[in-house]
This record gives C-alpha cells, sequence and structure tokens, in this order.
C-alpha cells in the first residue's frame, strides 16, 4: 500500500535543473540557505514574451524558495536607453503579478564602485587603456584556433594606465579614441577572453545620472559586479550568456567581492515571430506596426492591448517549462492558454459583425421583450445580463443561405433554427436589392418556444442555434482581427532574405460597423468577452464614447494539439 508521503512524492511536480541545483544548494547550506534572483533588463525597448518567461522564471524561483527577486536595470548605454523603456518595463512587470517590492536598482547606481574596481584591476597590472579603435581591435582578435595579437598599449605601466582612465573619465578624449581592456588570455579559445574591452567613451546624456559619466562600463563588466554588489546568489540568463560566463567568474575573481553562480536557460522561441529588440524596434521605427502595443507585436504591452491575460502568460511559461536547449515553440500553445483563461473569465456577449437584417413578420410591431442570457456557464456566480428583443433583428450573413446544402444546419428557406435566448424561428422569404444580393430575411416564430420559459414546446430541438442583436438598441463599434504578423513559421530561419518582407498583409482587418448586444455600453480599456460563436474580444484604448473599438484577442477554436 502507498503511504500518503509516497502519494506525494509521486504527484510532486518534477524539478528543472535549475531547481535541483538550488535546491542542492539549499541542503549544503550554500549561501547561508539564501536565493535571491534578478530581473535585468536593458532599458533600451519594450519586453516581449521571451522576458516573459525570464520574469517569470526569476520571481517565480524567489517565491517557490522564500528568497527574494530584484528588479535591475542594466542601464550602461546611455545612447539607446529611454525612461520611457524604463516605465514600460515596471508596468509589464506589476501587469504580470510581480512585486519587487523595495529592492528596485539600476546598474548606474553603481557607477562608482564598478569604476573603483576597474582602478584595482589596473593597479594588479590586469587592465590597460587602448588607442585602438574597435575596427582595429576586431582585425586583431585571431580565431578560435589562431591567437588575438596584443595590443601595442598591452605593457603601457600602472602609472600611465591610471592617469589615462582618469582623463577618459574626466572627459578629455572623444568618443571611441580609447577603452579600458583587460588583460585575460590572448590564446583562449573563447574569444570573450581575449583582452576584453571594460569601459568605453559615451559623451551621451544618461537618464539618471545627467552628464557625471562619460565613459560606461561595458556589459561583461557590469554584470557580475552588479549581481556582486545586490548578493544574488543564483543569476539566471539565457544560453547566448553561456559562453560570458568563464569572463563573469575571471571579473568577479580577481577582487575581494561576493561571487553568485551564474546559471544559462534557453530562451524562448516562438513560430510567427521574431524576439529581436533591434528587429522590433525596426518594425516600429518604420511604421509597420502602430508602436511597441500593436497588438500583432509580441511585446508585453502588445499582448496586453490585444487581451492576453496575466494568468495565461504566466501559465504558458509553467507549460514550457525550463530548458537547458533552445527550441521553438508553437505560438498555438500560447493562444490555447489565453482562451483557457478567458474561457473561465470573460462574460458572455452577442455581437453580429457583418449584419444581415432579419423581420419576424408574425411577431407584434412596437412590442420589445427582455431575454435573459448568462454573462458564464462556466462561473456560476456570474450571473445573466438583459438582451432586449424585437421584431427586426440582425444575424450574421453567413448564417443565411438561400441554396443550402444538406448539412447547412443554419438559417435557410423553409427551415427552423433556434435565436439563443429567444425563440425558434422559421424562414418563409427573403427580399433582395436591385443586384440581386439578399438584403433582408422574413421570418415567423413559435411564440410557445422561448427559451427558458419552462413549457414542452420550449424544450423542442433544432439543429441550428443563431446568435444575434436587436436592431433598435444595440451599440455600433469597430472590430479590428489580427492574424500572425508573419507568414512563415521561422521568419529568421533565412538569413538571405529580409523578415520585414516576410510580413503578412493581412494581418490586420478592420469591420468598420459591427453591431453588438447594449450590455457593453460601460465597457472600458481592457474589458474582455467572449463574443459568442465568433472569439474572444477586449475593449482597445482607442475606444471614445462616441466610437467603441474591439480588437479580436483570440478565436473560439483551439488547436493546439497536446502531446
Amino acid at each position: 500500500m502507498k503511504t500518503p508521503e509516497l502519494v506525494q512524492e509521486e504527484n510532486r511536480p518534477s524539478l528543472n535543473f535549475i531547481e535541483q541545483i538550488i535546491e542542492q544548494d539549499l541542503k549544503n547550506g550554500k549561501n547561508e540557505s539564501r536565493v535571491h534572483t534578478r530581473f535585468p533588463p536593458e532599458p533600451n525597448g519594450y519586453l516581449h514574451i521571451g522576458h516573459a518567461k525570464s520574469i517569470c522564471l526569476n520571481f517565480g524561483i524567489a517565491q517557490k524558495y522564500n528568497g527574494k527577486c530584484n528588479l535591475r536595470f542594466d542601464d550602461t548605454n546611455p545612447v539607446k536607453e529611454d525612461v520611457e523603456y524604463v516605465d514600460s518595463i515596471m508596468d509589464d512587470v506589476k501587469w504580470l503579478g510581480f512585486d519587487w517590492e523595495d529592492r528596485l536598482f539600476f546598474a548606474s547606481d553603481y557607477f562608482g564602485q564598478m569604476y573603483d574596481y576597474a582602478i584595482e584591476l589596473i593597479k594588479q597590472g590586469k587592465a590597460f587603456v587602448c588607442d585602438l579603435t574597435a575596427e582595429e581591435v576586431s582585425a586583431m582578435r585571431g580565431t578560435p584556433q589562431k591567437p588575438a595579437d596584443p595590443s601595442p598599449y598591452r605593457n603601457r605601466t600602472v602609472e600611465e594606465n591610471l592617469d589615462l582612465f582618469e582623463r577618459m573619465k574626466n572627459g578629455e578624449f572623444p568618443d571611441g579614441s580609447r577603452t579600458l581592456r583587460a588583460k585575460v588570455d590572448l590564446a583562449s579559445p573563447n574569444m570573450h577572453m581575449r583582452d576584453p574591452a571594460i569601459y568605453r567613451i559615451r559623451h551621451a546624456h544618461h537618464h539618471r545620472t545627467g552628464d557625471q559619466w562619460c565613459i560606461y562600463p561595458m556589459y561583461d563588466w557590469a554584470h557580475g559586479f552588479e549581481d556582486s554588489i545586490e548578493k544574488i546568489t543564483h543569476s539566471l540568463c539565457t544560453l547566448e550568456f553561456e559562453n560570458h560566463r568563464p569572463l563573469y567568474d575571471w571579473f568577479l575573481n580577481q577582487v575581494d567581492v561576493f561571487h553568485p553562480q551564474q546559471i544559462e536557460f534557453a530562451r524562448l522561441n516562438l513560430t510567427y515571430t521574431v524576439m529581436s529588440k533591434r528587429k522590433l524596434l525596426e518594425l516600429v521605427q518604420g511604421k509597420l506596426v502602430s508602436g511597441w502595443d500593436d497588438p500583432r507585436m509580441p511585446t508585453i504591452s502588445g499582448m496586453r492591448r490585444r487581451g492576453y491575460t496575466p494568468a495565461s502568460i504566466r501559465n504558458f511559461s509553467d507549460t514550457i517549462g525550463i530548458a537547458k536547449r533552445d527550441n521553438v515553440i508553437d505560438v498555438a500553445l500560447l493562444e490555447h492558454h489565453v482562451r483557457e483563461d478567458l474561457n473561465k473569465t470573460a462574460h458572455r456577449r452577442m455581437a453580429v459583425l457583418n449584419p444581415l437584417k432579419l423581420v419576424i413578420t408574425n411577431y407584434p410591431e412596437g412590442k420589445t421583450e427582455i431575454m435573459n442570457g448568462h454573462n458564464n456557464p462556466e462561473d456560476e456566480n456570474a450571473g445573466t445580463r438583459a438582451i432586449p428583443f424585437s421584431r427586426e433583428i440582425y444575424i450574421e450573413q453567413e448564417d443565411f443561405m438561400e441554396d443550402a446544402p444538406k448539412k447547412f444546419f443554419r438559417l435557410t428557406v423553409g427551415a427552423e433554427v433556434r435565436l439563443k435566448y429567444a425563440y425558434i424561428i422559421k424562414c418563409e422569404s427573403v427580399e433582395k436589392d436591385s443586384d440581386g444580393r439578399i438584403t433582408q430575411v422574413n421570418c415567423t416564430y413559435d411564440p410557445l418556444t422561448k427559451s427558458g420559459s419552462g413549457t414542452e414546446e420550449s424544450q423542442r430541438k433544432v439543429k441550428g442555434t443563431l446568435h444575434w442583436v436587436d436592431a433598435h438598441q444595440h451599440i455600433e463599434a469597430q472590430i479590428r482581427l489580427y492574424d500572425r504578423l508573419f507568414t512563415v513559421e521561422s521568419p529568421d530561419g533565412d538569413k538571405d532574405q529580409d523578415y520585414k518582407d516576410l510580413l503578412n498583409p493581412d494581418s490586420l482587418s478592420v469591420i468598420e460597423r459591427a453591431l453588438i448586444e447594449p450590455s457593453v455600453k460601460d465597457a472600458v480599456y481592457l474589458d474582455h468577452f467572449q463574443f459568442e460563436r465568433q472569439g474572444y474580444f477586449n475593449v482597445d484604448k482607442d475606444s471614445t464614447f462616441s466610437q467603441m473599438v474591439f480588437n479580436r484577442t483570440v478565436g473560439l477554436k483551439d488547436s493546439w494539439k497536446k502531446a
């Protein structure tokens, strides 16, 4: 017989490799059995879904092990950074449901300490001021099999390097004229170890330190010391930093500081998506999208505007897990989690996107009834809403066919369907314009078939059920329908083709006049709805009092196939 303890152990989710490392560290008492992570974005663009995975990982690990997670901005390149990006990143982290409490930090908080560490490296004879240009350094870098050529400035004296480095700090030299480089290993097969630059000259205004500094640390120099100063225990990075780890460790080993452990995991790659901030910035600057928060963008702000929920993104991150090797995730899995969450939370409403007028000829003129519709059948506490119904309504054009095939279970001449929450109707005739297009469908109704009336006739079954909107009481709205931003699964896959040539020209289509039941009139930005038989929609920020705008978040159909 299995004991409760054994059953609990069997049902326990398996640990990913990072959790295995952490649990072993806790078992061994490493770092005083602390767990302290950080999320370290560069404020040079908006965060995307790949960053969301990292946010969920770093904050999630801290929560799981009763630890802490810092939000820290790597603001070491003022040329590309902006306060707009700082604000957007903080909004995104909060929206995803995480709290850094009082632990908001910036690399610029530590510029003085990092400068002092550089002085210490110079005094040890392990750093020198180099006058070579970036192009000259690259030409002398060698190959993995051939050592780099030494800089002609590599053997400057400590005194000369200290003097030049201070003069660099004081702004005496132009941009690009000098760098401070570490003396590491010119023959290392790891190219990052071949006397890397650790400081560069940038006469640029910094969004926090102003004009105090005109030299700025390189990322590889700053990253480890930021982690060290904050006493980070587990520095979680994506796999592109794996080759940087020896340099991370080398820098920290040269001075007497706390030494965190860097651990790399696979970044998130999604189909039909580019995840490079540089490319996303090109799309924005080239006006190929409407902005960073365009609902077609893989940015967190774009997904929020489109109607994705924080829970759906967190659940997606949990599902894909943490791996050691790069792979590509089907974007349909993300959409599955969005759909799954909205199914539980979104209120149902009826909307007609392509209206066709329907007149119930035997329904009393001037009469209006109020039908009751469930707000959400998945939530017993969601209640109902009032839906006006009268002689004239609108249905979807695609729900009527004059000459229908046998398996067409919607409305056609002589056939019956049920109007959801209302009556069974029968089509008697149609009216057409001079071009032969159907402009009106004429029907009769059976007054004994009202939904929910409790009569035997109300339980009568017909094969088709249509959604509808009252012709006199409704809201007119603009509907934006979104598709994949790119036409191919791997827009980055062909290096010989410009990814911008693969943009989907049909990624956005707009319906200028859709009709929605009036209960949406007080909805505000980001309110979610399931438009019955249509999909999940949310109110866009462009909505105004006179013109409501809805985005289609995701369709009803779930194409994701679980393995």
